[in-house]
């Protein structure tokens, strides 16, 4: 069975606005929470794992730049990836020599200066073969958009 995790961003946790949303809407959905260097968090993601575990990754910013970088390093457990405002202009991101095979959602805020898409979406098209974009007029935390997102659709399990 594939399991669902919410990956939080650099200063949330798993019981954030959005952590909170998916353990109402999604209570088996795993939302652990992270502390430390991007190596030290992407560690405590990989303890979590079992080997053979599939699992629908949501990350928000830093944790949409965990998900990519967990993508490339186990591709096998990842079987669709959800990218919220990815912090993939982070300076040990790096684009991968050979394009991704996972599923992946970027949704991107159009005047985000945190993740501006002109970054972001050359970054993700040169990660992910099979990738999806959408931007939307929001800001970084995606206050207007989250609710409003088919979550149903997005966290479905095949």
């Amino acid at each position: 069975m594939i399991q669902r995790i919410f990956l939080h961003g650099l200063d949330s946790s798993g019981r954030g606005t959005k952590g909170t949303y998916f353990s109402t809407r999604y209570p088996d959905m795993l939302r652990p929470d992270f502390e430390g260097t991007l190596q030290q968090r992407l560690s405590q993601l990989h303890n979590l794992l079992a080997n053979d575990q599939r699992f629908i990754v949501v990350g928000s910013s830093f944790g949409g730049l965990m998900g990519a970088c967990l993508a490339m390093d186990k591709p096998q457990n990842v079987h669709r990836l959800i990218m919220l405002a990815p912090a993939l202009n982070f300076h040990e991101f790096q684009v991968p020599a050979q394009k991704i095979e996972t599923e992946a959602v970027l949704i991107i805020i159009k005047n985000d200066v945190v993740t501006p898409p002109d970054i972001f979406v050359p970054a993700a098209q040169t990660t992910f073969s099979d990738l999806q974009v959408s931007i939307v007029d929001d800001d970084h935390l995606l206050h207007q958009t989250f609710f409003s997102l088919d979550w149903d659709y997005l966290l479905w399990r095949e």
